[in-house]
């Protein structure tokens, strides 16, 4: 067999995903190069992403590549992939995880004086994000503050903190670690639960390429692939989109799966969280049943909410 093309974003963390890709089939003998494709969401950096319909925004470019015959591998973020794959690519492997928090990276010395001595519900403070799920929980941790929308690659936002007026803008850990661009003054936000999958990198293939769908599974790595499957179950009972306020993390520690998922309005003003733990052997269903869980908890008034808000 020839080389496998590798599709990747041309972003400097997703050619660092890629990369990782191209290291872990080279140490089981596959050849293999990377090809640069153009995705929607760097073209428009203006539009938030929840007005673009953010579904596969960053995967669809890669995805139509892969299904044209172009690439062979797709490498993508896996929080950024739609709960369901498109028709004919298949998930191939996750590699092993990374950091799966969010990181508060503050603009300057002053801001984190400001933000040491910060309130509760204390005003003046702006933070920068085009998340709608890290919108929603920094507003119900801090109502009076301000949000506004922050787009670009993460060179880019970094970019436009430092130039802005900004106090703050909201980042994922594993992202800037992964590239080495986490600033001095940078916070991990601990009490704030990722997106499902965040810190997870997922290698997608065609159904039928049976040569490059092995060739992955040589480095997949089955605790990541467990628990963000949970995760993803969970989003894709809930609503499926990446362009909600839903969170949900699962950690296998020891023999069980430690779970925990909310859901808030676009306001923040209501959350309704779940937490469970489960012997591993029977989590298969986990995400599934703790998403019902939190529906009839209260959380289906705040989805029906964001359907109508959203359509």
């Amino acid at each position: 067999m020839g080389k496998i093309r590798i599709g990747t974003r041309e972003s400097q963390l997703a050619i660092w995903q890629a990369t990782q890709v191209k290291q872990l089939l080279a140490q089981d003998g596959f050849e293999s190069e990377l090809v640069f494709i153009k995705s929607e969401g760097d073209i428009d950096l203006v539009t938030p992403l929840y007005e673009i319909g953010v579904q596969g925004i960053f995967t669809r470019s890669l995805d139509a590549a892969l299904l044209s015959n172009r690439i062979d591998v797709a490498v993508h973020s896996l929080k950024d992939v739609p709960t369901q794959l498109p028709n004919g690519i298949v998930q191939a492997a996750v590699l092993k995880r990374g950091p799966v928090h969010d990181l508060l990276v503050l603009k300057d010395k002053e801001t984190q004086e400001k933000y040491a001595f910060l309130p509760t519900s204390g005003a003046g403070f702006i933070v920068a994000t085009s998340s709608i799920r890290r919108k929603a929980q920094w507003l119900n941790k801090y109502p009076a503050h301000t949000i506004e929308n922050l787009r670009g690659n993460i060179n880019t936002r970094l970019k436009k903190l430092n130039e802005g007026y900004w106090d703050a803008a909201i980042f994922a850990r594993a992202g800037l670690e992964r590239i080495d661009l986490r600033p001095p003054m940078s916070i991990t936000l601990d009490w704030m639960l990722p997106a499902p999958a965040q810190g997870a990198i997922v290698a997608v293939c065609r159904e039928n390429d049976q040569f490059a769908h092995d060739a992955c599974r040589h480095f997949n790595d089955e605790e990541t692939e467990r628990c963000t499957r949970i995760e993803r179950d969970f989003l894709r009972k809930l609503l499926g989109g990446c362009s909600t306020p839903i969170s949900a993390l699962a950690e296998i520690k020891g023999s069980q799966v430690h779970f925990k998922g909310n859901i808030l309005s676009l306001d923040g003003r209501e959350k309704v969280e779940i937490e469970k733990v489960v012997e591993a052997k029977n989590s298969t269903n986990l995400g599934k049943l703790a998403a019902e869980d939190l529906l009839a908890q209260g959380g289906e008034e705040i989805a029906e909410e964001i359907r109508h808000a959203t359509k």
